[in-house]
């Protein structure tokens, strides 16, 4: 008889097992079930299953108050905490002390303990005693401590949760009404079960989210790199016909540029790989025409849409800046619309910078607001007599280019000075500055959609400052937004969790942060 755990020798192999098909988003719809599997589970095991705990109201002498700071109203805070439920049997201690806003109220606190309440403090004197929870308040130092006994142990998260529950009233000087909300909230978290930990219902309503999302999300996305790849093409393609329509008469334009021109034998310079970069951008072009919709919402794809823009809008740009210096340097017929273009963007920039000294939040110091007003003032007149000297043959369309070169340096240098003023008078500390410069430095290497210029000096001109002011105004501002953030961040103090020098090797469980 053959054993049937065994193979007869001479048998054919074993055939290997093929994993059973399993269709596209498979995954998702498994993940989708399990999700909703656990939000019944949450919703059916409510307050009322079988064999669990039900909470226990605080009883008569559970309840130690120490208001050494004198700023709680007892028979408000007994009345008000008589019918606060715990889930064990729990002693609350409320401990108020006056400090100062560099004390440390974890040390405070278990200094009294020691000297006035040892029995808040374990036998062996390193942690808090089991069943006890403390809330402890500094109203003038403006610190909320709360500490519990190793059987009665919030985490870090449910202790600044309990803290945060009292800081609002605290503010406005409520100390009897941010106590109450203080043990309300410890109440709610102490030895809680974990079907009334609303965590469990919001971990199945987000796992069905996130299965739902996983079904979803990749469709959401890919629409969007999409929307991107198509508004960048767009752009870029808008700008690509004027570039194509006008590409003979710029050929033109640059042929006739007088090559002994300072600035004209920089523009030939350009037009040299001008032609280069367009066929470049063409192929670039074709091959983005082409891409299928699947391909186009790739994220390489995304960022070659973008790249393309850039390239072409900076062409589209520099053939404008070589009709005006072809006009502007032979002084032929358009020379003086072609002086107005090119002054105009200067004239355009010193605008933008009186907008935004004129602006609260980026206003600066009075010295340097009237250092630009003063170049404003000065340039603009000087713009006219410019003009003037260029009409009547004493000044040189090279000459003038080099003025407005400079006057471009000076605004430059005045806006980082202003800048640094903004920065010192919108910051508080060297650390807060640092935020403010990284912005601003960050808005110099933004990468986001090109702003068209067709300004013969930033072409032609090496070391002339790339940063015109709506950078400034645009990292100045993203700067202001960082310090607030931070502010907004520390503004609860942050949390202090150790017992200072007098603690020795205490490690109760508890913390303490400001209001």
């Amino acid at each position: 008889m053959t054993d049937l755990g065994r193979v007869p020798t001479g048998s054919a192999p074993a055939r290997p097992r093929r994993r059973p098909h399993r269709p596209a988003g498979a995954g998702g719809r498994r993940l989708l079930r399990a999700a909703l599997m656990l939000l019944t589970l949450a919703l059916v095991a409510g307050p009322t299953a079988p064999g669990l705990p039900s909470a226990r109201a605080l009883a008569s002498g559970d309840l130690v108050v120490e208001d050494t700071a004198g700023v709680l109203y007892r028979p408000q805070l007994e009345r008000d905490l008589r019918d606060v439920d715990f889930y064990q049997p729990t002693r609350v201690a409320v401990y108020t002390v006056r400090g100062t806003s560099s004390g440390n109220l974890n040390e405070q606190t278990l200094a009294f303990a020691r000297k006035q309440h040892p029995e808040w403090i374990s036998d062996d004197g390193q942690k808090w005693a089991d069943g006890w929870f403390i809330l402890a308040v500094d109203p003038q130092g403006r610190h909320v401590g709360t500490y519990t006994g190793e059987d009665r142990k919030l985490s870090e998260d449910e202790q600044a949760d309990v803290q945060e529950a009292t800081k609002d009233l605290f503010r406005q000087a409520q100390w009897t009404d941010g106590t109450v909300a203080g043990v309300v909230k410890a109440a709610a978290l102490i030895e809680r079960p974990w079907y009334r930990n609303p965590g469990l219902i919001v971990l199945g309503v987000a796992a069905v989210v996130v299965a739902l999302g996983a079904l979803v999300a990749r469709a959401v996305a890919r629409a969007g790199r999409r929307r991107r790849f198509e508004e960048a093409l767009a752009r870029g393609n808008d700008s690509y016909a004027s570039v194509t329509r006008d590409l003979e008469v710029t050929e033109l334009h640059a042929n006739t540029i007088p090559a002994s021109s300072r600035h004209g034998s920089r523009m030939l310079e350009r037009w040299s790989s001008f032609l280069d970069d367009y066929h470049g951008l063409t192929t670039v072009r074709s091959r983005l025409d082409g891409l299928s919709p699947r391909d186009r919402a790739r994220k390489e794809q995304v960022s070659a849409a973008q790249d393309y823009e850039r390239g072409i809008v900076r062409l589209d740009g520099l053939d404008d800046a070589i009709a005006d210096a072809n006009a502007l340097l032979n002084h032929d017929g358009g020379w003086e619309a072609a002086w107005q273009r090119q002054s105009g963007e200067l004239l355009g920039q010193l605008d933008e910078a009186e907008a935004m000294i004129d602006t609260p939040e980026t206003a600066g110091s009075e010295e340097s607001r009237g250092a630009i007003r003063a170049l404003a003032r000065r340039v603009r007149a000087d713009v006219e007599t410019w003009a003037a000297g260029l009409r009547d043959g004493s000044l040189t369309g090279d000459d003038a280019l080099d003025r407005l070169a400079a006057a471009q340096r000076d605004l430059g240098t005045r806006l980082d000075v202003h800048a640094d003023a903004v920065i010192s008078d919108r910051t508080r500390d060297e650390k807060e500055a640092d935020l403010m410069r990284s912005a601003l430095e960050d808005s110099r290497r933004g990468r986001g959609p090109q702003r068209r210029s067709s300004s013969i000096v930033r072409y032609s001109t090496a070391d002339l400052r790339g940063f015109p002011v709506w950078m400034y105004v645009a990292g100045l501002h993203a700067g202001q937004s960082s310090v607030d953030h931070a502010r907004s961040s520390s503004s609860s103090g942050g949390s202090t969790t150790g017992y200072g020098a007098s603690g020795g090797s205490f490690s109760g469980s508890g913390s303490s942060s400001s209001f």
